[in-house]
């Protein structure tokens, strides 16, 4: 038991710089690089979040890696996250990085095959449509499966048509 509380200096000094080092270098990276990094993510943003933990933990907690080796993987992982982020401004990168939003009711209608494609069920479509504080389908203008992951709810006016801009890249089918 004893054992197990015994401190290795050496190696309990190098834990405690190589944390402080490494939460620093992602507090510069994350400001240079811009909330997005961890903020509603796309696969690929996910993707990146998992690898910077990775990182972190492998800097910290591995004798293999020093400081200075986690700061150049941040370094290159947070410039990928960049790179991707002005690269999503031309379509076939966007393809290849983002999912597409995804319509699941047009109206009052479901369209069931999308439902399907984006893995939701019909309870957790309704459990949106309460979130939204929706009383009746007739209030539906719009359900969209957005590219984070979250359902978009976007409820009829009397008065206001909806913008076809709002649309724009949502896939029907």
């Amino acid at each position: 038991m004893s054992e197990l509380l015994e401190l290795n200096i050496p190696t309990t000094y190098r834990i405690l710089v190589s944390s402080f080092g490494i939460y620093l270098i992602v507090i510069l990276f994350t400001r240079i690089a811009g909330k997005r990094s961890f903020s509603k993510m796309s696969s690929f943003d996910f993707a990146m979040t998992v690898a910077v933990g990775s990182i972190i933990a492998t800097t910290i907690l591995s004798s293999s890696v020093n400081l200075i080796d986690g700061i150049v993987g941040l370094a290159c992982i947070y410039s990928l996250q960049i790179l991707i982020a002005i690269g999503r401004r031309l379509d076939f990168i966007k393809k290849i990085v983002d999912n597409s939003p995804l319509l699941l009711m047009d109206g009052e209608k479901i369209l069931e095959d999308n439902m399907r494609k984006a893995r939701v069920s019909q309870g957790d479509l309704r459990s949106k449509l309460r979130e939204a504080n929706v009383t009746s389908l007739s209030q539906v203008h719009a359900v969209i499966f957005e590219t984070t992951g979250d359902i978009s709810v976007l409820h009829k006016s009397q008065d206001v048509d909806l913008d076809v801009w709002l649309l724009k890249d949502v896939r029907r089918s």
